[in-house]
């Protein structure tokens, strides 16, 4: 008599290969849809990219900005320059913007730099790879690592974080109505959260045009720490929640 193979794992029922057969079908077609989204999204982000810088040149030609008046207004003018900018602000490309000597913009950056870092707080301004730029001070980088590691979507911009919440609290809404909400543009916020996996596309709506629709994912309820949406906070809170100011 042939011996049993107890190592022989059981055979899946035929219930257990349908269900497994449905949810691999079902992450294929979300995963189509979310791939789809994101090309729709792509071409409003250029679409809205291609308005803007065409809506810029127009105004450019009527802006003439005046030289700082004093040295506390060009300290206060260069401040503000680099904390919006993205990347180490040069000298040269602050000197181009208030069209001053770029002797004249280091000098006051020199100033700025050792006034800004007499403060002791928890920022300081620094010149890294030929530019300036505000940093956090080296003796607070664990406790600044500690907070992000436990707030990500702290990371996420203003506009992100009014989109994201207008979509957990409309949900399945369009970017059309993202857009009556808001009173502006959104794509390219919907194409980072959508990139983040914190929303999926949810179809598309019945009506014209049949625009895409939008809604938060298991990815959002776990970065929030909620069981589900009914767990939702208020607006104010949501806006705290997610590292707003």
């Amino acid at each position: 008599m042939t011996e049993e193979n107890t190592d022989q794992k059981p055979v899946e029922t035929v219930a257990e290969a349908t269900a497994n057969v449905a949810e691999a079908t079902l992450n294929v077609d979300e995963a189509a849809l979310n791939e789809e989204a994101s090309r729709e999204l792509e071409a409003m982000v250029a679409e809205v990219e291609a308005a803007t810088v065409g809506y810029a040149s127009d105004d450019d030609e009527d802006v003439e900005l005046s030289a700082p008046q004093s040295q506390a207004e060009r300290a206060a003018v260069i401040e503000a320059l680099i904390f919006v900018a993205d990347e180490p602000l040069s000298s040269k490309t602050i000197a181009d913007v208030l069209k001053e000597d770029k002797e004249v913009i280091n000098e006051a950056l020199a100033t700025l730099a050792e006034e800004f870092n007499s403060r002791h707080s928890g920022l300081q301004l620094r010149e890294v790879a030929g530019g300036w730029q505000f940093a956090t001070r080296p003796e607070f980088h664990e406790h600044v690592r500690a907070f992000l590691k436990t707030r990500p979507s702290a990371k996420l911009s203003i506009a992100s974080l009014e989109t994201l919440a207008v979509i957990a609290y409309r949900q399945p809404i369009t970017v059309p109505e993202i857009l009556e909400i808001r009173g502006v543009q959104s794509p390219s916020a919907i194409k980072t959260l959508l990139d983040k996996k914190l929303i999926v596309a949810k179809g598309r709506k019945e009506t014209v045009g049949r625009p895409m629709m939008y809604g938060t994912s298991k990815e959002f309820l776990l970065q929030f720490g909620l069981k589900d949406l009914s767990e939702l906070p208020s607006v104010e809170d949501f806006h705290d929640l997610s590292g707003g100011s």
